[in-house]
């Protein structure tokens, strides 16, 4: 009896012992349940919805390398003696631009890389005029405009009448060109000022380009004597200096020289002596002005000289001018040619046809160590390839 009392009190206390230990099991099996679920609902809260699968189509675009730009050829344009007179202001009031420059010519002159023009007059509404001179030049500074429309980036200030009317006209010049955005040389508040050099880089290279005068009405009006003054070359030692020192500075170096006897295609000695000159001290091309008629052409070392273009834009009548084209190749092979022009009622035009070759049949007439080709371009004659 005893052994079955025991027996079932053992069994009672291991059934009760079994109990607790199922409670206590059970309690943290869904503690820890609860714990994993509660974790998983709050990482499924935090973390970001899946964006929905969109169909997507995707351009492919296929890069192609760009080329590198090519440089093309360089073109400068020079002329012979500028000066806006009544006819020529009349002209550009009534038609603008056009009415003072024909279509084809234009074209060649706005789409030079560089123009250069020899502005033989002041800017200015001030000052007196010169006494005991025949002819004085003077126009508004708002005609600046005309010289922008024509595309001058470069004007030659070394001539008999930029001091027309005194030293406040020629400083009112400086800074109608300036504010315009053209720059000048020729003349200046000080020598170093009318001696510089202007620099005008395109395509990779750089064109220089100088002015002097040899001819001025009274010693006054060299800068060296007065400031503002003219840029004087009546001994050529200056404009020599400052041509060797310019050409360091340069890949190529235009001088413009005011000289020579006006009404003449005859040359002076000293005209042929001086250009040589300066051709000797590293000038690429010299270009003249002043005669008021075309002149000769020479090749002097393989380079060229131009010893008057005449008048571009003046007069109502020019029977005969031109400018000078050059072109320079990328690889900086230099080229010249002529482009023959004239004026009637005061608008400068291309000469075509018959006028064409008349100009151009007239040039190598005065020019015979020079070959001048039917479409104007021009060679040394005594060079054999």
């Amino acid at each position: 009896m005893k052994q079955n009392q025991k027996r079932k009190s053992r069994a009672i206390v291991i059934s009760f012992v079994i109990l607790i230990l199922s409670l206590l099991l059970a309690g943290g099996i869904y503690f820890h349940a609860d714990e994993w679920i509660e974790d998983k609902f709050a990482a499924k809260e935090s973390t970001p919805k899946e964006p929905v699968a969109e169909e997507v189509v995707e351009t492919v675009k296929i890069q192609e390398e760009a080329p590198e730009e090519e440089i093309k050829d360089t073109t400068i344009v020079l002329t012979g003696d500028v000066e806006l007179s009544e006819y020529v202001q009349r002209n550009y009031d009534a038609g603008g631009i056009n009415g003072v420059v024909g279509d084809s010519l234009l074209k060649e002159l706005q789409s030079a890389d560089i123009l250069e023009i020899n502005n033989e007059f002041c800017f200015s509404e001030r000052g007196e005029k010169a006494p005991d001179k025949q002819y004085t030049f003077r126009v508004h500074p708002s005609y600046v405009s005309l010289l922008t429309d024509m595309g001058v980036d470069v004007c030659g200030l070394a001539n008999n009448h930029v001091l027309d009317y005194g030293k406040d006209a020629l400083s009112d010049t400086f800074t109608t060109l300036s504010n315009a955005q053209i720059e000048y040389t020729g003349a200046g508040v000080s020598h170093d000022d009318a001696s510089k050099l202007v620099v005008k880089e395109v395509n990779g290279k750089k064109y220089g380009f100088l002015a002097a005068s040899r001819v001025i009405p009274v010693g006054s009006w060299n800068v060296d004597s007065s400031q503002p003054g003219v840029f004087t070359c009546y001994d050529t030692t200056a404009l020599c200096n400052s041509i060797a020192a310019a050409k360091q500075q340069v890949d190529y170096l235009f001088v413009c020289v005011h000289w020579g006897v006006e009404h003449t295609d005859e040359l002076t000695d000293y005209q042929v002596a001086n250009g040589h000159a300066y051709i000797d001290a590293g000038a690429d091309a010299v270009i003249g002005a002043h005669p008021h008629v075309l002149q000769g052409m020479e090749y002097y070392n393989g380079k060229p000289i131009f010893y008057s273009l005449g008048n571009f834009i003046f007069n109502e009548n020019i029977s005969s001018t031109m400018a000078v084209k050059i072109k320079v190749t990328p690889s900086g092979e230099i080229s010249y040619s002529i482009l023959p022009a004239y004026a009637t009622g005061a608008k400068t035009q291309m000469a075509e046809g018959d006028k064409n070759a008349s100009i151009l049949s007239y040039m190598q007439s005065l020019s015979p160590t020079v070959f001048v080709g039917s479409e104007g371009e021009i060679g040394d004659a005594s060079y054999v390839p």
